[in-house]
């Protein structure tokens, strides 16, 4: 029975901190290493784990068994890059020393997950587990809450939220707010969890992107998107004082969000057509290529606007009364009919010059792609 005393070293400190090529075999070779490795980091846990496998083939050399010695190295990115380099180096010393079963010396618990790999290869006829400078009990609890921190999921779902409280929290503490703290962190929980629950971690991801790309090559329309936030952050500050200074004459509590709907539409059209206009610019100048397709876009918004402000209008203006009386005059009022009016033709003047233009353009782009693909071919 040939029997091998197996080291492993999944993260590889001996080939990081010695410049020792894996795998080592051979008693005279491994207390070479586990020199230079004494010499370049005396604390090393990998250190102990050697000299227990030089110790532990020592002893059986004694006892007149046929045993060899070796040890094998990972990689310091540990998981499956390692476990194969782990793998390979473990059938070449299979193949070299003729073992047939192995007595397994790790440095603690993450060694653990190559187990079931020596396992597939080879039987493991005991395991020796070294641990010097703390109990088994804390580095394996030590390890595996490490291992969980360092899960990208967990880091995500956990950790994210926290450090997003520490930073808020702090901003308002050096700000003299302490007391509008706790709102600002309820406000960021519940937009956090808005963002998880509906899953826009990529489309943020994505727009963080395009915002980095932009400024790096100087793309118009991530100015006028910043713009258009602005805009909006105003329009609803304004909104806000407006609805917070107004008397109403009704109980109903739908009156003050009416209000403040009233007052965004204008503020999201202007910032709807600044959005708009950046992009075109951007499309046009940097990408070569006629927008023709952002053709009908102002004019949806300014439909929109002049739609939406009559009815949203007009509804407050019937509920002013209730629960007295709900008057359906402002729905038949010129102002009404005429901003419906402007809506809808606007919206139609859009979407048919838009069908036009598509007819004119479509064909050009067609000819365009065609050429191109010729050229590839």
């Amino acid at each position: 029975m040939n029997t091998l005393v197996l080291n492993v070293d999944r993260d590889d400190d001996f080939g990081r901190k010695t410049k020792v090529k894996s795998p080592i075999i051979g008693i005279e070779d491994n207390i070479d290493a586990a020199n230079k490795l004494g010499q370049a980091d005396p604390e090393d846990s990998d250190l102990n784990a050697i000299f227990s496998a030089i110790s532990t083939y020592k002893t059986l050399t004694s006892q007149n068994k046929n045993v060899e010695i070796a040890t094998i190295c990972g990689h310091m990115n540990v998981g499956i890059k390692s476990d194969e380099i782990i793998s390979h180096q473990l059938e070449h010393v299979i193949k070299v020393t003729n073992a047939d079963n192995v007595i397994l010396v790790t440095d603690g618990a993450e060694d653990e997950h190559i187990v079931p790999i020596i396992q597939s290869r080879i039987k493991i006829t005991s395991i020796n587990r070294v641990s010097v400078k703390q109990s088994t009990e804390l580095e394996d609890t030590y390890f595996r809450i490490v291992k969980i921190l360092d899960d990208e999921k967990v880091q995500k779902q956990f950790l994210l939220p926290i450090a997003l409280v520490l930073i808020v929290w702090a901003f308002f503490v050096l700000l003299d707010m302490a007391a509008s703290g706790f709102g600002a962190i309820l406000l960021t929980l519940g937009g956090y969890l808005l963002i998880r629950v509906f899953r826009w971690e990529r489309n943020l991801a994505a727009m963080w992107l395009e915002i980095k790309s932009g400024l790096l090559t100087g793309r118009l329309s991530i100015y006028t998107f910043i713009l258009a936030v602005v805009i909006l952050v105003a329009n609803v500050i304004l909104a806000f004082y407006n609805v917070t200074n107004t008397t109403f004459g009704s109980d109903v509590e739908l009156l003050p969000l009416l209000l403040f709907i009233i007052n965004m539409i204008w503020g999201i059209v202007i910032a709807g057509v600044v959005v708009i206009f950046g992009r075109v610019i951007d499309i046009y100048v940097k990408d070569k290529i006629k927008p023709w397709n952002y053709w009908i876009a102002p004019f949806s918004i300014f439909a929109f606007g002049f739609i939406s402000y009559a009815i949203f209008r007009s509804l407050y203006d019937a509920l002013i009364n209730w629960p007295v009386k709900f008057d359906l005059t402002p729905f038949f009022t010129v102002r009404f009919i005429g901003y419906i009016s402007t809506g809808i033709m606007i919206a139609l003047i859009g979407a048919i010059s838009h069908h036009y233009i598509k007819e004119i353009h479509a064909p050009e782009e067609e000819n365009v792609e065609i050429e191109k693909q010729k050229k590839l071919v």
